[in-house]
């Protein structure tokens, strides 16, 4: 094989969310209706703050009406919640998400279902994962959305090829899983403490890593000619000893990216690759979710 066809995330995200600034300005124009999102933010997590003030300048860029909410990392718990309540009542906005993880002794379980699920824009309350598993219209995890919209550029038709996803959580591993049933593909839910990881890969049509666990994907547990969807992110030193020094960083996925580049046909970068599309389809299921609290046809 030779190297794989990079899939540029980044530039597919820009042009999705020009698409969704004309989406909103003809919802503005016909209906009177600005979409809303709401972002709540406990404490003072450094990725977190960055992730949530690129969610804010991406959309109000598309039209859309934002209102970050910052709290303190000891929060009480009922204050969080109260919010939570304000934000579900107030018609100015059409999604609503809490950003996590949240410090301990705070309950992610608890958050969420206190989340209205026709305003949970991360699709995570148990009425959207349970319309997703149905095969009814749900509100979705905008990441796994990202991945398919990726996937199905890049591939076109996923029917009936096997997909590998590695990680199982709800906000990630599962809707994806479900994701990709949907579009006909026969899908394996890996992870940790699955019996030869490895093995288990090497049978991937598509492989979606999603464990969390830096360049855990080796070169040699890669089907060739497989497409490879990236999900991790971790932050480590620059390997330049002098900018290490000085603070730098660098960004690794959970692919090891220069083995994975010579066996696979496609393959997502870190960064650049998943990560873009992750807000530009918040952005999508803030407009749909706007569309359907007005009964407007999506």
């Amino acid at each position: 094989m030779g190297d794989a066809i990079i899939i540029d995330g980044k530039a597919f995200a820009a042009r999705w969310r020009e698409r969704i600034a004309l989406e909103v300005a003809a919802l503005k124009a016909e209906h009177g209706v600005v979409p809303g999102l709401a972002v709540v933010l406990v404490g003072e997590d450094p990725a977190s703050e960055v992730y949530v003030r690129n969610k804010g300048e991406q959309t109000l860029a598309a039209g859309m009406h934002s209102e970050t909410h910052r709290l303190p990392g000891d929060v009480a718990e009922a204050e969080l919640l109260a919010l939570v309540a304000r934000l579900n009542a107030d018609p100015a906005f059409h999604g609503l998400l809490v950003q996590f993880p949240v410090p301990e002794p705070l309950s992610q379980a608890r958050i969420v279902a206190a989340i209205d699920p026709n305003k949970d824009v991360d699709g995570l309350t148990v009425t959207n994962a349970g319309r997703l598993a149905s095969g009814l219209p749900a509100l979705t995890s905008c990441t796994p959305v990202g991945c398919m919209m990726l996937l199905q550029d890049a591939l076109g038709s996923l029917r009936g090829k096997h997909a590998v996803v590695v990680g199982r959580s709800n906000l990630m591993g599962k809707p994806m899983a479900q994701l990709l049933l949907a579009a006909d593909c026969t899908v394996t839910i890996a992870h940790s403490r699955s019996v030869d990881l490895p093995a288990l890969c090497r049978q991937a049509d598509i492989l979606v890593a999603a464990a969390g666990r830096q360049e855990m994907i080796r070169g040699d547990w890669i089907k060739p000619g497989a497409a490879v969807i990236d999900v991790g992110i971790t932050r480590l030193p620059s390997r330049d000893p002098v900018a290490a020094a000085a603070g730098k960083t660098r960004l690794v996925g959970d692919v090891a990216f220069e083995e994975a580049r010579t066996v696979a046909g496609w393959l997502t970068p870190v960064p650049g690759g998943v990560g873009p599309m992750t807000i530009a389809c918040l952005l999508q299921n803030t407009l749909t979710a706007a569309r359907r609290i007005h009964g407007i046809e999506d």
